[in-house]
């Protein structure tokens, strides 16, 4: 039975309200979520996030009737589709993710089932009775019989991602007790102040857009000073080549100024820097090597008063 229109008039004036509260939305899927683990993201997340859940069809209406007021929300529409909901919040975008795919719920691999992740039965002794051995045969597992039960000679893969689960697969996956699926509220995308993009985002640390930002920076350095178009990233470097160009005008001409002299006066007189600069370098070192030849030298004077004996030997 539907919704009645009082019903949808509430919904659509809780979801209005949401969106003109809150500036990011998780637009979430909930398969095979139950109530009881919904209960529980709903008190994770209390405080720091609102659910909104409600059938696609009424959430594509009620979003249509604010898009001539507000057409960034149109972004919303082609993700409404599945077994989704809303999670709306005005805190941080990582830890508000990280709050609502914590809630995992382990489950038994269910015929029909759309498989999340690989599921391989390790190499074990089954307990089981050597009567189910055609059972393993049948899905091409390979045993042997130990101490009069059925034996998982090496890993097999039995199910792989984003197929569907078999009744066999099922029905040996609960007959060996494995339950290798974990169920809970994943994030499909996100919206936030206008843009709305993967969460994928989210799992890029700060040092990689630094690095990705003075990459870029770089790059437009280079092309501004190729074609000589000045930049706030090229100005610098547009300066500092100035200046090299015009130490060389200077180096090549009579022209001076303060900040070429010595290298002028270095051009002109190389031996006396050449001179200048061992006498520089030794001074240092001998004054480094007296105080060491002082301490030798008393040492020595020290040595020579006892003669290496006691005063009462």
């Amino acid at each position: 039975m539907g919704a009645t229109r009082a019903e949808k008039e509430i919904y659509f004036n809780k979801l209005k309200e949401l969106l003109q509260k809150y500036p990011s939305i998780f637009i979430v899927n909930v398969d095979n979520v139950g109530s009881n683990q919904m209960h529980q993201i709903r008190q994770a997340l209390r405080g720091k996030g609102v659910v909104l859940m409600g059938k696609n069809t009424m959430v594509r209406r009620a979003l249509r009737t604010i898009l001539t007021e507000n057409p960034q929300y149109e972004r919303l529409l082609p993700h409404i589709k599945g077994n989704i909901g809303f999670v709306f919040t005005d805190k941080d975008l990582k830890e508000v993710r990280d709050l609502i795919v914590a809630n995992k719920v382990r489950a038994p691999a269910r015929a029909g089932a759309l498989a999340p992740l690989d599921v391989i039965v390790p190499a074990s002794n089954t307990g089981m009775e050597p009567g189910k051995t055609s059972f393993f045969q049948a899905l091409g597992i390979p045993t042997k019989i130990a101490r009069g039960t059925i034996e998982i000679v090496s890993d097999v893969k039995v199910v792989t991602a984003g197929t569907r689960v078999g009744p066999s697969e099922a029905t040996l996956l609960n007959m060996l007790n494995i339950s290798p699926f974990t169920y809970g509220m994943t994030v499909v995308q996100i919206y936030d102040n206008g843009n709305s993009f993967s969460p994928d985002v989210l799992d890029v640390d700060e040092q990689e857009l630094i690095d990705r930002f003075m990459s870029a920076v770089k790059t437009i350095a280079s092309i501004s000073l190729a074609i000589n178009y000045p930049t706030i990233v090229s100005v610098t470097h547009t300066l500092v080549n100035a200046y090299k160009n015009l130490i060389a005008i200077a180096l090549a001409t009579e022209y001076t100024f303060e900040g070429v002299e010595k290298i002028k006066e270095y051009l002109a007189n190389p031996e006396a820097f050449a001179a200048a600069a061992p006498a520089a370098a030794a001074a240092p070192a001998a004054a480094e090597a007296a105080p060491a030849a002082a301490k030798e030298e008393e040492k020595e004077e020290e040595s020579d008063e006892d003669m290496g004996f006691g005063l009462f030997d």
